[in-house]
């Protein structure tokens, strides 16, 4: 996302936040995840000062979206399952989504199914699994086909899921493993995300707004410092030297 993001706006002065403490989001209670994300936020407001905040994550959008924009005086930006863009462009009508066990089970998606995907088939599956690989792709580790394969395979031995021809990515550390997920699944099959309908959102929100290129970028993290550090080459690609512990 932050990729996509930095197509816009290659000037605007980011604060990227990993909250590598609070991982996995997915297998924690709606809650759990809900007080984090608004306590995070919170802090994150008061310290920076920002002018808009962008929840860069499906879990915790689909669960906390509405109390944190309730709280914050800035506008936030959420990022949900893109439903409606894969429904779109699905050939077979039978559509696949892989999530963390809290995004696939939530109301928020059922709506989304319910709006943009009625008369088609809409198969989910909860891939942990894939967070880790993403994690560890970031490193420069090696990739683990199996559990790619493992969730490749969960969703095409569900009934109709022969004819999948689209993938939405509800999780946005799966399109890191958009190359495996394209060898596992084999030819014919799209995958969707949000970061680029999420960049360009961000970009309505602040037109017209100046950005001082000489304000620095920083990434934080509320978990461990030295092993935040092992992702300060990907940082950088994005203009973000400076990280720190939140």
């Amino acid at each position: 996302m932050l990729a996509e993001l930095r197509k816009l706006l290659p000037d605007a002065p980011v604060i990227y936040a990993a909250d590598l403490a609070g991982l996995p989001y997915g297998a924690k209670s709606e809650a759990q995840i809900a007080a984090r994300v608004a306590g995070l936020l919170g802090r994150m407001s008061e310290r920076y000062h920002p002018r808009l905040a962008c929840i860069a994550c499906n879990t915790a959008s689909t669960i906390a979206l509405g109390m944190v924009r309730e709280v914050l005086e800035i506008p936030i930006v959420g990022t949900v399952p893109a439903i409606k863009p894969a429904s779109a462009i699905s050939k077979t009508g039978v559509i696949g989504l892989l999530g963390t066990e809290a995004t696939i089970r939530q109301a928020y998606v059922d709506n989304l199914e319910a709006e943009f995907a009625s008369g088609k088939r809409l198969l989910r599956h909860a891939a942990p699994g894939l967070v880790e690989a993403a994690e560890a792709k970031l490193r420069g580790e090696p990739v683990d086909m199996v559990v790619i394969q493992a969730a490749a395979d969960a969703l095409r031995t569900m009934p109709d899921g022969e004819r999948i021809d689209t993938v939405v990515l509800a999780c946005t550390h799966f399109p890191l493993l958009e190359p495996e997920l394209r060898q596992a699944f084999g030819p014919g099959v799209q995958f969707v995300d949000g970061a680029a309908g999420i960049a360009r959102r961000i970009a309505f929100l602040t037109q017209g707004q100046n950005f001082d290129a000489s304000t620095h970028s920083l990434a934080v993290t509320t978990g461990s410092l030295d092993q935040f550090h092992t992702l300060a080459p990907v940082f950088a690609q994005y203009g973000i030297e400076q990280l720190e512990h939140l």
